[in-house]
């Protein structure tokens, strides 16, 4: 088995190419920034390694040997390959590029993150967007995931977070809707509208709604005429005209723009904290997934 080169050889390695390059100690030391004895000590033990003389020293001159002379451009070829290197972390540091594997749910995906991302990769051509939207938790680490989105109470863990803009929860129709019915001025009033409710996939569990009253946060569970189990249907739902339903801001704006809803219950809504970018340790340095928090964070 072939014998790894270790640390204190590859120090001598590079002292001896920069001083042969410079013609001294002095300048390799200056150029490596340590002293000009850590120099002639890194290139002893050099020499007593290999067991050979690398310069003949006088008090004026440094003169490579002629064992020396064939080891120096070897030697000058391992400092390149590791200027190289550096050059290329610096690039990466430097310039966002590679591919940006991104994972959230439907909703915060098509609303949220998909809008912002022709801005993104016009500022940032280099990076391919990998999105995946799914309502299923991904592992970051198992499935190579550079930034996930997330909407809840994180759970502990070793992920790093940043809180994104906060959101509201709540009431919308059809302006068709609104001109058969009153809108209800409390959400008491909602036993008396046809209502369109959210069932969770993952549990089964029917959406509870949430409102603001006074100073006390109140749930309520409509008896609802419709119960679908995804959020872009509850939106079309009632845009259709099927009665009152409660949605996130980010989800309904759009909608509301093109006056295909309207907001009630104005006065009751509920405001969330909720939604976070989650990124490893192991990404931080990752010039893209840099450069995507501060895109999220500039637009949320």
């Amino acid at each position: 088995m072939k014998e790894q080169i270790g640390f204190e050889r590859l120090t001598g390695l590079i002292a001896f190419a920069r001083a042969g390059a410079l013609g001294s100690y002095t300048a390799a030391a200056r150029s490596l920034s340590v002293s000009p004895s850590a120099i002639s000590k890194s290139i002893q033990r050099l020499e007593k390694h290999l067991g050979i003389i690398l310069f003949t020293r006088t008090t004026r001159s440094l003169t490579l040997t002629a064992e020396g002379r064939e080891l120096h451009e070897r030697a000058i070829r391992l400092l390149q390959d590791a200027e190289e290197i550096e050059q290329v972390a610096k690039r990466a540091r430097a310039e966002p590029a590679g591919t940006l594997r991104i994972a959230t749910s439907y909703p915060i995906g098509l609303h949220m993150i998909a809008p912002v991302l022709p801005q993104f990769c016009a500022l940032h051509p280099k990076v391919t967007i990998d999105l995946r939207l799914s309502d299923r938790v991904l592992s970051l680490v198992d499935e190579s995931i550079d930034i996930a989105i997330r909407l809840g109470d994180l759970a502990d863990s070793n992920l790093l977070s940043r809180r994104l803009a906060p959101y509201q929860l709540g009431c919308y129709a059809s302006p068709e809707y609104l001109a058969k019915s009153a809108p209800p001025e409390h959400p008491s009033d909602l036993m008396n509208h046809k209502t369109v409710n959210l069932r969770y996939q993952n549990t089964g569990q029917l959406f509870r709604w949430p409102f603001r009253i006074g100073e006390q946060e109140l749930e309520i569970l409509p008896s609802s005429t419709v119960i679908v189990d995804a959020s872009e249907a509850v939106l079309a739902s009632i845009a259709a005209g099927a009665g009152i339903g409660m949605a996130t801001s980010f989800m309904a704006d759009s909608w509301v723009k093109n006056k295909k809803l309207v907001p009630v219950l104005t006065d009751f809504i509920v405001e969330r904290h909720n939604i976070s970018a989650l990124w490893h340790e192991s990404r931080r340095s990752s010039p893209a997934v840099r450069a995507f928090l501060d895109h999220l964070i500039a637009h949320f």
